[in-house]
């Protein structure tokens, strides 16, 4: 019984979090213009955010064995370059998703 008293509290403070942290924009700004700082973090924050991804992803790989990075930069060109083609950030993200895995986990390289 307490688990489960423990589970719905838990629950039920994360649900309240959450719905305030989406709600207080709208209580702050909802009669006025945000601050330009705001702003500005706004505009930047999502391509900073991919950026730390991408590096994230790439700290681990081998550059200097077989395959030599190269499914991850192949893949990295396909999304820029899909990306730069269609701006559809999920086709290039599923797109670069399932590439990738392709490459990796048929060893499509193996040869190199």
């Amino acid at each position: 019984m307490l688990d489960s008293l423990h589970m719905l509290i838990t629950i039920a403070v994360i649900a309240l979090a959450t719905f305030a942290t989406r709600a207080l924009p709208f209580l702050f700004f909802g009669s006025r213009e945000p601050p330009a700082m705001l702003s500005i973090i706004e505009k930047n924050l999502p391509p900073m955010i991919l950026l730390l991804l991408v590096i994230y992803c790439l700290k681990d790989v081998q550059w200097f064995s077989a395959p030599y990075g190269i499914p991850e930069l192949f893949t990295i060109s396909v999304v820029a370059g899909l990306h730069f083609w269609k701006r559809n950030a999920m086709l290039s993200i599923f797109t670069g998703t399932g590439l990738y895995m392709l490459l990796v986990q048929l060893n499509v390289l193996s040869f190199l």
